[in-house]
Parts: C-alpha cells; structure tokens; sequence
C-alpha cells in the first residue's frame, strides 16, 4: 500500500488505540456509521440510543397535537380546528381513507371566503413535527405573500394530506398549503412536509401536487422552506397548476416533488 493512501476506518469504529476514526464523519450525516462493537453485539451506549430513537419514533405517531399550544403560538390570532372523519388515533392508523375525509360538524363549521390560500396545519404522523413549524412557517409566509387573500389558519386531527382538498374546496380557497408532520424514522423523528394544490377539489389525484420535505432543526430550515413555497406559490398562480406539471426552477433551497406520501 502507498504511504500517502490512508486506510478507511475498521467496521469497529476504533483502532487499536482507542481512537474512533469514524466520528469526523459523522458531521455529515445522522446515519449511524461505524459503530463500535463488544464480541459480537453493539456496545451498550449505541444499542440505548437506538431504543430510545426508537421510542421517540412511536412517540410522535401515537402523541396527541397539543392544540392549546399553538393558539399560544398564535399570540391571540384566531384559527380554525376541525378533525377528520376519524375518531380516534388507532382508527386514524388502521383506515387512511377517513383521515382524508372532514368530520360532518368540521364541514359544517368552516367559512365560506375568497381566500387565496389557506394553511392547513395537520398533525399527520408526527404532532411533534407540526407543533414545532407550522406557527412559524405560516408566520414566515405572510410574510412573503404581501396583498394575497389568506384565509385563517386551519388546524386539522387525525388527518391525512388530501384532507387539506375538501378545506379548500369548501372554504372556497384557490390553493391549499399542507403543514403535515412526516412519517419518523430512527434518526429524525420531527420532520414535517409542506404540499401544495393548485385549484384542490376532494379526489384530487396526488400528481397535482408540490412536495418540500424533510423541514426540522437538523435539515431544510423553516426560512429556506418558506422562501421556497413562495416561489411555488406564485409560479402556480402564474401557471394555474401545480404538480408535474409546475417545475422547479427556484434558487436552492429544498428538495422538491410531486408525490404525495402521505395521502
């Protein structure tokens, strides 16, 4: 071997002097890389942070959406809550199509207007993810929609991305944004998604809509976010679509699709 190749990291994580050659890697990445291993097992420390990942993960699925801390975050600002037609969280996990459906009293309840936009601010499969940017993301694009007509925010239970096509519809909102926590892994597990749909009506298809993912503290900020969505924004109305057929030229900023995962 030449002197100046220096070798990868042992599958053990430290050399024989105790140093771990691995952890200068892992500034890039939340995967678990190089882990240190006892006989044949993980090392203790390694095998309780993923139990405890682990537990994080099943938290923000099953953890209620504290509604009376976002109207907190809404400084006094009113909103709207509705639920979809699942009752409860177990019902809301075993049958997706009621997550994508307004409860009658939510449908009944909501404003008729002509609005814009409306936000919708949805616990999806993660509380957690929402509880902490949707305020902030809505805040940050009133920010940057100056003289559109933006209907008040919308927060939504049990509810599933498509559930957002129906608020629209019946509040009569030119376009629907989706703040929905996305589903968690082992290694972020407060990671919230924003869908974009252009003219949405109930059964519209996942194709019509502009996907930005992956919004938390360890990847896309809420400010790169709403930069991003307000480019999408107005490029829609501009287009009058959204979905495959608006594509993304916008500065960096976000990874972009036009799959709805989470229907």
């Amino acid at each position: 071997m030449s002197a100046d190749i220096t070798p990868l990291p042992s599958a053990g994580g430290q050399d024989v002097t105790g140093q771990d050659d691995w952890q200068p890697l892992r500034q890039y990445t939340r995967a678990r890389i190089g882990l240190a291993r006892s006989g044949n097992t993980l090392k203790t420390p390694d095998v309780l942070e993923f139990q405890a990942a682990h537990a994080q993960a099943r938290d923000a699925v099953h953890t209620p959406l504290d509604v009376a801390s976002i109207e907190q975050a809404m400084a006094g600002e009113a909103f709207l809550r509705v639920n979809s037609r699942a009752p409860d969280r177990s019902t809301y996990l075993r049958r997706p199509d009621l997550g994508r459906r307004l409860s009658e009293g939510s449908r009944a309840a909501l404003p008729k207007g002509d609005w814009d936009v409306v936000f919708v601010a949805a616990d999806g499969l993660s509380s957690t993810a929402t509880q902490q940017g949707a305020v902030p993301l809505f805040a940050a694009m009133r920010e940057r929609l100056s003289g559109w007509q933006i209907a008040p925010l919308v927060v939504a239970t049990q509810a599933r991305v498509a559930l957002g096509d129906e608020i629209a519809q019946t509040m009569g909102a030119g376009m629907v944004v989706v703040m929905i926590g996305e589903r968690p892994g082992l290694s972020v597990a407060d990671s919230m998604g924003v869908y974009l749909t252009y003219a949405p009506y109930v059964g519209c298809p996942d194709s019509s809509r502009n996907c930005l993912s992956n919004i938390h503290p360890h990847g896309l900020s809420v400010r790169a976010a709403a930069d991003k969505l307000a480019w999408l924004m107005r490029e829609a109305r501009h287009l009058k679509l959204t979905g495959v057929g608006l594509k993304d030229a916008a500065p960096e900023g976000g990874a972009i699709g036009s799959v709805d995962r989470l229907s």
